[in-house]
């Protein structure tokens, strides 16, 4: 069952803000849509929720687009429903990300739309896009695992040793500010177990890369603790249309680490989208001169 609960307000600068909640299958889902224009949607990585994009879509809003954002189910402000410990670490709660998303599109009425998944949230999105190509205009995936040669309980365990308790108190403060006090703990220990979108066994997107037909752009950044950059390029090679960014000198945590240039990349890769870019252009080499003027780049006024 799908029930929509809406409010509507007049953000800063008068940009047009709805803030509310989808009942998907009895459960409330937090959501946020702000600006008008076309939509990109923000998938939030798997210790996070809408609150990590505050430094990301105003800049998206203001270029023109509308920025569609939600809290899967049982993160932020969304309800998780009494199994959600069972649902977490069940073999459809990835499958359950692509019905979830679907209805968030619905309700909200949706023709299509452009993904940006961060983290766990570029799974859903890949995800999504094989099951509703139709429905994607461009995915941007940053500091997204591709694959894993090692039991993801067994790489958690590795990567995340201690309980948040011993962690930075800032980092517990942010959690408990996303996900509640009493909760923050809690789910960081079920979320650096095992499950959610990365599985309780081996991880591996490659398969179903080449049924991705839309353009993505891989946006990684190159001293990530948790994926190495090679992760990045397994994407590019593996994906049938796609593009590779490398974002120097940033952490896993690219939104938060490099906003501007998040958001530069984003909206510079959806522009690109809707540019004609002749083949012969990427013939140039050394000893060919292939298009020696990029089509995305207007050209110096005389005496410039």
């Amino acid at each position: 069952m799908l029930r929509c609960i809406s409010a509507r307000d007049r953000g800063k600068e008068g940009r047009d803000i709805s803030m509310a909640y989808l009942t998907i299958n009895g459960l409330n889902t937090y959501y946020e849509m702000h600006g008008e224009g076309e939509t990109i949607v923000l998938l939030h990585h798997g210790f996070g929720c809408t609150r990590m994009w505050k430094d990301i879509y105003p800049g998206l809003v203001k270029e023109g687009y509308r920025t569609v954002m939600y809290d899967r189910r049982g993160f932020g402000r969304s309800e998780e429903g009494a199994d959600f410990d069972q649902f977490y670490v069940s073999p459809s709660f990835r499958a359950e990300g692509i019905k979830e998303l679907e209805a968030v599109r619905e309700m909200l009425d949706l023709k299509s739309f452009h993904l940006v998944g961060q983290c766990e949230g570029g799974v859903v999105a890949v995800d999504y896009a094989t099951r509703y190509p139709e429905q994607v205009q461009s995915i941007t995936i940053s500091s997204t695992q591709c694959y894993n040669n090692t039991p993801m309980p067994e790489w958690n365990r590795e990567k995340f040793p201690e309980p948040l308790q011993q962690l930075d108190p800032r980092l517990q403060e942010k959690l408990a500010k996303w996900h509640g006090k009493e909760r923050a703990g809690l789910f960081f220990d079920m979320f650096r177990d095992r499950g959610g979108s990365y599985g309780t066994g081996i991880f591996d997107l490659r398969p179903i890369l080449p049924a991705v037909t839309c353009p993505v752009l891989v946006l990684y950044p190159d001293r990530s603790v948790l994926f190495d950059v090679e992760q990045g390029v397994a994407f590019y090679r593996h994906l049938p249309n796609s593009e590779l960014a490398v974002l120097p000198k940033c952490g896993h945590n690219t939104y938060e680490n490099q906003p501007v240039e998040y958001v530069r990349n984003i909206l510079s890769f959806v522009e690109r989208q809707k540019a004609y870019i002749p083949p012969e252009y990427f013939n140039a080499t050394c000893v060919a001169p292939g298009r020696e003027v990029n089509p995305l780049i207007p050209p110096l006024a005389k005496g410039d």
